[in-house]
């Protein structure tokens, strides 16, 4: 079994999960108010002690790369070259809307609703969304259906949808449906889902036996959008 370190500080959330051959992952996952950059480094080094492993001895490193937050992304994205580079070890980057796809599918609620087609929609703040449809196949990982999305809540596509996750259900509400007659029932929402360490690590793990791990000098913050805030008179327009 690979030894893989994951890392993802995209959202409110510090989380970091080392993969063990023959035993549950290592887990440390904690909200933060100022940002992860005090608890990440840290952790990877309780983890590694915890292991009895040297961070060189690891197969690769996998990074949640984004979207989220912008500054959160881009210092996991930071770290993670620092101890790439330090360890000579490969990247395996992760979108966190591929993360949390992976792990929605081990829900109870997700697996009792019996859904096969299904969307994770993220609060990308200014009033946008970040999303992306997928398809349950079976054995393995969720399958992405084209790209990640960035749009207004009601540009959504919810057509054929059987369950939708993510944040941006509390924030957006009903919003979301406006592409479709009538809402998904509640039993077939999960509002409170998010990207964690052990989401990465189970794609990592499936990237990993593709052969799709890269050189860290190739690893990119994944940004949907390039511009970080509304200019004054987007902002004026928004609010009449």
């Amino acid at each position: 079994m690979t030894r893989i370190l994951a890392i993802d500080t995209s959202s409110a959330w510090c989380s970091v999960a080392l993969s063990l051959p023959d035993a549950a992952p290592l887990f440390r996952h904690q909200k933060v108010s100022a940002g992860a950059s005090q608890l990440l480094l840290p952790w990877v080094e309780e983890l590694l002690s915890e292991a009895s492993i040297q961070l060189s001895s690891l197969d690769a490193i996998a990074i949640g790369n984004g979207p989220g937050a912008f500054t959160g992304v881009r210092l996991g994205v930071a770290a993670v070259q620092g101890l790439a580079i330090a360890a000579r070890l490969p990247v395996l980057p992760v979108a966190s809307l591929d993360a949390i796809a992976s792990q929605l599918e081990q829900t109870p609620a997700f697996i009792s609703s019996g859904a096969r087609s299904f969307v994770v929609a993220v609060d990308a703040r200014m009033e946008e969304v970040y999303w992306a449809n997928y398809k349950s196949v079976g054995n393995q990982l969720p399958q992405r259906q084209g790209e990640i999305h960035l749009t207004s809540p009601e540009g959504i596509e919810l057509s054929h949808v059987e369950f939708l996750a993510g944040s941006a259900i509390t924030e957006f509400g009903n919003r979301l449906f406006a592409s479709v007659a009538q809402p998904l029932a509640s039993s077939h929402l999960d509002s409170t889902i998010g990207v964690s360490a052990l989401g990465i690590l189970a794609c990592a793990e499936e990237m990993w036996g593709k052969g799709l791990q890269q050189d860290v000098h190739l690893l990119e913050p994944l940004y949907i959008r390039n511009k970080v805030a509304l200019t004054i008179a987007e902002r004026i327009q928004q609010h009449g």
